[in-house]
């Protein structure tokens, strides 16, 4: 029986946001090294009143799962 370490990376639809611990184990961090990986900007991070989150679409492109999309302000 094997099992994965790393969490799923969620779907931006059902789940737009994670903590930066949670994004940290995708990218096989510890929490420590997560915050710190986010203050130096290596994990792209919003602020939300005094939480800091990580936006899952942003994620998913640092991992390469998907392609960049340009911002258009209508």
């Amino acid at each position: 029986m094997t099992t994965s370490s790393a969490p799923a990376l969620p779907d931006p639809q059902v789940q737009p946001t994670m903590t930066v611990p949670e994004a940290g184990r995708l990218l096989g961090l510890e929490r420590a090294a997560s915050y710190n990986a986010a203050r130096r900007g290596d994990i792209p991070t919003i602020t939300v009143g005094r939480r800091l989150l990580v936006p899952t679409a942003k994620m998913r492109v640092l991992l390469g799962l998907d392609a960049q999309v340009a911002d258009t302000a209508a």
